[in-house]
């Protein structure tokens, strides 16, 4: 006998946004004053990154940071939406909620790699992994959760590295447009 699948609310569906949006107001806060005071010590400490890598993370100012974290919020924004229209059951949704867990796991790791404090590291445990968690259960629960394949955390990871990745670009070309 299988179950009929129910719709899972509000509360997973839309509150991806909203936990999103807690933790992203941590980054917006911290992410400009951490890169100006760590760049130095973590360019001396790591020395094998490309000096590229330190340029470009050094030039990333306030207004453009918080410029991809809104048009991030566009992309978030969307995926919950999806999400809510079909009851959890949407795959962007569901990938999006992925994402947004397994980039909780790569801000742990980045703080574990600098041994202290990275932006972004304080509301993963508390509000990144057990919504994540938490609505997984849920669209276990309900019956709408897709099954697991090994490829899942490949395209979470792939998501979320092409939404970072597209929302810096385009809150450049924002940003030095507007400036």
């Amino acid at each position: 006998m299988t179950r009929e699948p129910r719709d899972v609310g509000a509360s997973v569906t839309l509150g991806l946004l909203a936990a999103w949006a807690v933790h992203d107001a941590e980054e917006v806060v911290m992410v400009p004053r951490w890169v100006r005071t760590r760049l130095p010590e973590l360019r001396e400490r790591f020395p094998g990154v490309p000096e590229t890598v330190w340029r470009r993370l050094g030039a990333v100012d306030g207004r453009e940071f918080t410029t991809a974290v809104a048009v991030m919020a566009v992309v978030v924004a969307a995926a919950a939406a999806e999400g809510r229209r079909t009851g959890g059951r949407s795959a962007l949704y569901q990938t999006a909620l992925d994402a947004f867990g397994l980039h909780g796991l790569v801000h742990l790791a980045q703080a574990a790699v600098v041994r202290g404090y990275t932006p972004g590291s304080v509301t993963t445990p508390l509000v990144v992994l057990p919504f994540t968690l938490w609505a997984r259960g849920r669209l276990r629960r309900s019956g709408v959760l897709r099954p697991a394949r090994p490829l899942d955390a490949v395209r979470g990871l792939a998501f979320a590295a092409a939404a970072a990745t597209g929302t810096h670009v385009l809150a450049r070309r924002l940003v030095t447009r507007r400036g």
